[in-house]
Formats: structure tokens, C-alpha cells, sequence
């Protein structure tokens, strides 16, 4: 079988020997073979479908891990986890589309319509907790399995709003800069002796909180947020501000317009 040498395959893949390098150390296209002593790397014709494909999915900036998972699996389950991938992305276009009206917005002096503040009486509770510190893009893979436990029946929780699990905030999080994300499970008080690994159990006082419902179609907006800085400032209540995320169904399944968390904060 002829191979192809590494500036060779890179020309014909329309990708940089840089590119390839690194593509070779995350193993997601790794050379045929490697010369034992210089070190060089060599490629086959047939890896040229694969790197094509590396190319057309960082086009549409899909990060390597994740594209790893699409090349190596089946074409069904590959095809379903493009479709996800670019799903998330309109997603996030449409959110930074509102944030760009929402700006343009308080430039020009227009109102823009704010979420209905609510507030409600929490009883005093005890919560499992569990925390790291994230990068925005990483809370995903942090609360999912999370939620995925802790929502269903296999631990006992307070019914209602009371019971549901959530997450807290402290401080900004962005995709550059990380901060302390707390999941909090709520259980009922005659739960018993309950022990998970790796997290810790706090009492919560009773108190009341303010909160918005926030659709899928703004989910990763700040619009929330603002409702209540502005809510807050308006009647000068003295708030909490550690924001609290409780999810109400699975985004990944909820139509654009079904709502799908509430923000909260406590009332002090």
C-alpha cells in the first residue's frame, strides 16, 4: 500500500500538518504509520474520507472530543448527534440574536417587555449538595447525570417546588472564566440515613424567593436574570444573589415556546 507523506495528506485533506499533529495526539486521526526513528508520520488514501469529514465538522466549529464520538459511531447515531450538535448552535445564535435586540434596545431608549417576577414561601429543608468550579460550556455535562438521578424516584424528596432539584450559581461564568456551580437535591424529611459519595448535606432555613419561568426559545438569554435585577430594584428588596436554575422538563425534548426553568433568588 503506497502512503502518503504527512504534507502530502494534508494538501489532499485540505488540512494543516499542524492540524494533523494534534489530530494524532487526541488519537481522532491517527497516521498509519510512524517512521521509528524521525519520528515522521505517514497516511494512507483511505483516511482521506475520515480527515475530509474532521474538516467539514470544524467548519461548523464542533469541538474535537465531540467529534470523535460522531466518526466512531454508527451512521444513525452519528447522524442524530450532528443533528443535536447543530440544534444547540441555532440555539445559541438565537439567544445571542434576542441579547443583540435586548442591547440595541436600552441604546435606543426602548422598553423592553421584562418576565413576571413571582414570589413564594419555601419551607426549611435539607439539601444534598455537590459542587465544582465550571466554565459555562461545562455545566451541561455537570448537572445532566445530576438531574437525570436526582429527579427521578430513586431518592425521596419534598413534593411540589420544594422538592425539585436545582442549581446555584456564585458569580459570573462564561466559557473563558469559571466559577462555583452548587446541584442541590432537596430530601424529605423522613428519608432516613442517605449517603452519596462526594457530597454533603446542609439545612436550609425556610424563607421566600423571587422567581421567573423562562421558555426554551430564551433559555440562554440573560432576560431572566435582568426581570429580577430589575424587579429587585424596583420595590429595593434586599436579595440573594446567588442565582438558582430549576429545570422543569428536559430542554432537549420541550417545544420553543414550553417553559423550561425558573431562575429564583432568595429574599433576605
Amino acid at each position: 500500500m503506497d502512503l502518503l507523506s504527512i504534507g502530502a495528506f494534508a494538501r489532499l485533506a485540505r488540512l494543516s500538518p499542524k492540524a494533523l499533529r494534534l489530530y494524532d495526539e487526541m488519537r481522532l486521526l491517527p497516521p498509519a504509520r510512524v517512521d521509528a526513528e524521525t519520528g515522521y508520520r505517514w497516511y494512507s488514501p483511505e483516511q482521506l474520507t475520515r480527515a475530509r469529514r474532521v474538516a467539514q465538522l470544524r467548519l461548523l466549529d464542533m469541538p474535537l472530543p465531540r467529534i470523535r464520538t460522531v466518526l466512531d459511531a454508527e451512521p444513525a447515531v452519528a447522524a442524530a448527534e450532528v443533528a443535536a450538535y447543530w440544534e444547540e448552535q441555532e440555539r445559541a445564535w438565537r439567544a445571542k440574536r434576542e441579547m443583540a435586540g435586548f442591547f440595541l434596545d436600552q441604546l435606543s431608549g426602548k422598553e423592553t417587555p421584562m418576565y413576571d417576577v413571582s414570589v413564594r414561601e419555601m419551607p426549611a429543608r435539607t439539601l444534598l449538595v455537590t459542587a465544582e468550579h465550571l466554565t459555562a460550556d461545562r455545566i451541561g455535562e455537570f448537572a445532566a447525570p445530576l438531574f437525570a438521578f436526582f429527579g427521578g424516584p430513586s431518592v425521596p424528596r419534598p413534593e411540589g417546588a420544594s422538592g425539585r432539584p436545582f442549581l446555584r450559581y456564585y458569580g459570573e461564568i462564561s466559557n473563558d472564566s469559571d466559577g462555583l456551580v452548587e446541584f442541590c437535591c432537596p430530601i424529605a424529611s423522613d428519608a432516613g440515613e442517605i449517603a452519596f459519595p462526594d457530597m454533603t448535606t446542609r439545612t436550609e432555613e425556610a424563607g421566600r424567593e423571587a422567581y421567573v419561568t423562562v421558555p426554551k426559545a430564551n433559555m440562554m438569554t440573560a432576560l431572566g436574570a435582568e426581570s429580577l435585577h430589575r424587579w429587585a430594584a424596583g420595590r429595593e428588596a434586599d436579595v440573594e444573589w446567588t442565582p438558582r436554575q430549576t429545570f422543569l422538563r428536559d430542554p432537549g425534548t420541550a417545544a420553543l415556546e414550553d417553559p423550561v426553568f425558573e431562575l429564583s433568588v432568595r429574599l433576605r
